[in-house]
């Protein structure tokens, strides 16, 4: 499985084999020249806007064509990412030939070879291999990585006419906008760069700015873990907060401009008429049930007989559907725009993001609540970490003053959480929690390494991210180290024993502390999946998303003794879900990614499995977050004077837990959405 998430670092401790080591084979550098390069220069390789890695170029003439050879290498939480690139090309910039190999994440490999010959274009991927018919305008670039063939991209479409679109190989079609010009200070001087938004190359856009001289100088995306990545050339690292927060408010901006064309997007006053309505209180099914919406308030809700529709209102006929408040996804990484309407079309009006760029989401949250942008309502738990080897971003706190400064800064930039994650210390993780709870902030996050889940909370954690880390607190065992294999851990996990003293005792203590738990139990699903049971069937959802993400879910043979160790491992977590919920521990539904839209879907499905009932698992996505968050005065529930947040459904789910999929329609902030543009506008089937 392709699929990574960074904040999900104890799944490749758990769920991933350690020592997978990558030949070191180079791409080869072709003849050798005595000339000067025509070009060279370096790129300082960031994630999250941590420095990890650099890339360097040259351009060298090698008979009548020019070649770039690329040496692009970071280390991401322990594990070397290198690879290396050579793109042959003729002087108009027209591309013949790309080798790559090596790695574009921790876990993701890649070595790919193409050819022009004449009219084709000859496509090795891997060991598979193919013909394509050339087009007559093309590039030949396999996604985000290296920086400078992303360049060369930029400085062939600006020289063959900037098409609307272009065709690029081993796959996909590229669109690149023009969006205006930024100004940034280096040095205390300022510097123009021309802005451009570019999608299709990864899934959804990224951002790149280019100097007068058509120099990339900074782009602003993801990586094959779909986690933030920067590339910024040397002299303009300075700029990098102000472009990170450029970049987000600009493709917020591109998606607002896109939603304005939205059929059925209707923000006046509505009723819904005839719906069986599951308010979320724990009350009974209403049938024939009217809810009217007047601006982004609830003002009638209830039986037909008892609602008076007002006039002039648009009303919508919901007979035999069911309507439910707006879902909440408890554990998400918003760090693309594009997650902003694939939220919406799943039905999901209310997200935590739990870590992030600080400059990036607050300004994609301030521009979903301004109006200026496409997604659901956005609550804020701002990451810190302290430095090690496993260190990720750069809010690092290794003593109580760095705790208040960021806490300070989380908080006055409007952020409802603080979150650990997993270089943190005892002492830094409870000065965290104090300076926290002193000005009415929660903590939530991984429990470090080196800490219990116990310690943890009696630090001052208030929530748990990641069933795992519960896992260990019910059976502990011997600490995994590097040599601990894939299997061991899974076999671990298994092992753990519900009926044993230690289990009770450890719910016990979640308990009496009020511990709310994510157990984002749908990614966990998706790394266990193996080729004999494939993620499409368990998550019908991974067969709509867009091209650029279909091969991230390709199941990676696995030896059967893996394979039924991570079908016990999962069947356990589930089982622990179910025993958190039986006790009384708040369990709220979170995804941390996997499928996007799909997967919190799959996530309450889950819930049923593992014991709860189709209500209990439908309030841990609305009414119970509402609450863990003080919110539900405002949200989590249909009732007169809420936020006007609900989903209509074309069955209940009530009678089966996947009619929760039918999403008809979607109101967010008393704005009426149909899902399929909403979907079709990030490149997903509806």
């Amino acid at each position: 499985m392709r699929l990574r998430s960074s904040f999900a670092v104890f799944l490749l401790l758990a769920l991933e084999a350690v020592g997978q080591a990558l030949a070191s084979a180079s791409v080869p550098a072709g003849p050798a020249s005595q000339t000067a390069p025509l070009e060279q220069g370096k790129f300082r390789l960031h994630k999250f806007e941590q420095a990890i890695g650099e890339e360097s170029y040259q351009i060298q003439q090698i008979g009548a064509n020019q070649v770039l050879i690329s040496d692009f290498k970071f280390k991401d939480r322990f594990t070397e990412v290198p690879l290396t690139t050579r793109l042959e090309f003729a002087s108009d910039l027209t591309p013949h030939k790309l080798e790559i190999k090596g790695k574009t994440a921790r876990s993701v490999a890649i070595d790919d070879m193409l050819t022009v010959q004449g009219d084709k274009i000859q496509i090795r991927e891997g060991r598979a291999e193919r013909d394509e018919s050339r087009p007559e305008r093309y590039f030949l670039i396999a996604g985000y990585a290296p920086t400078a063939v992303q360049m060369m991209l930029m400085r062939y479409w600006l020289s063959h006419g900037s098409p609307a679109t272009l065709k690029t190989f081993p796959s996909g079609e590229v669109r690149i906008q023009d969006r205006g010009s930024d100004e940034v200070q280096i040095d205390g001087h300022s510097r123009r760069l021309e802005r451009y938004s570019v999608s299709g190359l990864i899934w959804g856009r990224e951002t790149l700015w280019l100097d007068p001289e058509k120099n990339l100088a900074a782009v602003v995306t993801t990586d094959a873990e779909f986690d933030h990545f920067e590339a910024v050339r040397g002299g303009f690292e300075p700029a990098l907060p102000t472009l990170v927060a450029r970049a987000g408010s600009d493709e917020m901006a591109a998606l607002a401009e896109i939603s304005k064309h939205f059929h059925g997007r209707n923000p006046g006053k509505l009723a819904f008429k005839g719906a069986t309505l599951i308010d979320g209180t724990g009350g009974a099914p209403i049938p024939n049930a009217v809810v009217v919406v007047d601006g982004d308030r609830i003002v009638a809700a209830g039986p037909a007989k008892r609602v008076r529709i007002p006039h002039h209102v648009t009303v919508v006929d919901a007979k035999g559907k069911t309507i439910l408040p707006g879902l909440w996804d408890m554990h998400a990484h918003f760090e693309q725009v594009e997650w902003g309407p694939i939220y919406l079309a799943a039905g999901v009006t209310s997200v935590r993001d739990c870590g992030n760029e600080f400059e990036f989401i607050t300004a994609v949250r301030d521009a979903l609540r301004d109006g200026h942008g496409l997604g659901p309502r956005l609550l804020l738990a701002g990451v810190v970490d302290g430095s090690g080897p496993a260190a990720i971003g750069v809010q690092r706190v290794d003593n109580p003053q760095q705790a208040e400064q960021w806490v300070q800064r989380y908080h006055d930039a409007g952020f409802q959480q603080v979150k650990i994650y997993s270089s943190m210390t005892r002492d830094n993780v409870a000065a965290v929690a104090v300076a926290a709870h002193r000005l009415g902030m929660t903590v939530t996050g991984h429990i470090p390494e080196g800490m219990t889940g116990f310690q943890g909370v009696e630090a001052g954690m208030d929530q748990i991210n990641h069933i795992q880390f519960i896992a260990d607190m019910l059976q502990p065992v011997a600490k995994s180290t590097d040599k601990t294999t894939r299997l061991q851990r899974l076999q671990a996990v298994a092992a753990v024993d519900l009926n044993a003293e230690t289990s009770h005792k450890a719910i016990a203590f979640l308990k009496a502390h009020g511990t709310v738990v994510d157990p984002t139990m749908a990614l966990m699903e998706v790394y266990a999946a193996s080729p004999d049971h494939p993620v499409e069937s368990f998550e019908p959802g991974v067969k709509k998303v867009a091209p650029e993400l279909a091969a991230e879910f390709v199941e990676n043979a696995q030896s059967p003794e893996v394979v039924e160790a991570s079908r016990r491992a999962f069947a356990k977590l589930l089982e622990i879900v179910g025993a958190l919920h039986l006790a009384g521990v708040p369990v709220v539904a979170g995804t941390d990614q996997a499928v996007p839209g799909h997967s919190l879907h799959r996530e309450i499905e889950l819930y049923v499995e593992a014991g709860m009932t189709p209500l209990e698992a439908i309030q841990a996505a609305t009414i119970v977050p509402a609450r863990v968050m003080g919110l539900d005065n405002e949200l989590g529930t249909i009732e007169v004077g809420k936020k006007a947040d609900l989903i209509v459904l074309g069955a209940n789910p009530l009678d089966s837990i996947h009619n929760l999929r039918k999403v008809e329609k979607v109101v967010s902030g008393g704005i009426l959405y149909d899902p399929a543009p909403l979907w079709e506008s990030v490149g997903f089937q509806p």
